[in-house]
């Protein structure tokens, strides 16, 4: 084998190792009052942490009415609660306004990750 092949295969698995270990977190925004955020903890928050989707982006939470992290770019203004915004790297990749219902949660969140490409399968 070339040390040039050694070489690009040595930084394949280099830059393979650094995707893999890319921070990956699902923000929930939400306030005090928020009826659709009540509901999603009451439905979704105690099983969340135990999914392979909340493994892949484990979440975080944000008051709306807090100063922005200094740590997280958002692409627009937050607006409403709850709103989920799935993180790469500190940057807003997607965002699910509301809560539809749990259902409908967890098919838009898998598919934010699908679309994402955040492997979720451990």
């Amino acid at each position: 084998m070339s040390f040039r092949l050694f070489l690009m295969g040595a930084l394949l698995l280099v830059a393979s190792a650094f995707s893999a270990v890319a921070d990956t977190r699902l923000i929930m925004v939400e306030e005090d009052g928020c009826m659709w955020c009540a509901r999603w903890n009451e439905e979704i928050a105690d099983i969340y942490p135990k999914t392979d989707a909340g493994k892949a982006a484990p979440l975080r939470r944000m008051d709306i009415h807090a100063p922005l992290p200094d740590d997280l770019a958002f692409s627009r203004k937050l607006v409403f609660t709850p709103t989920f915004v799935l993180m790469v790297d500190g940057k807003e990749v997607s965002r699910l306004e509301g809560y539809p219902g749990e259902d409908f949660f967890w098919g838009i969140f898998e598919k934010m990750l699908a679309d994402a490409r955040i492997d979720i399968t451990g």
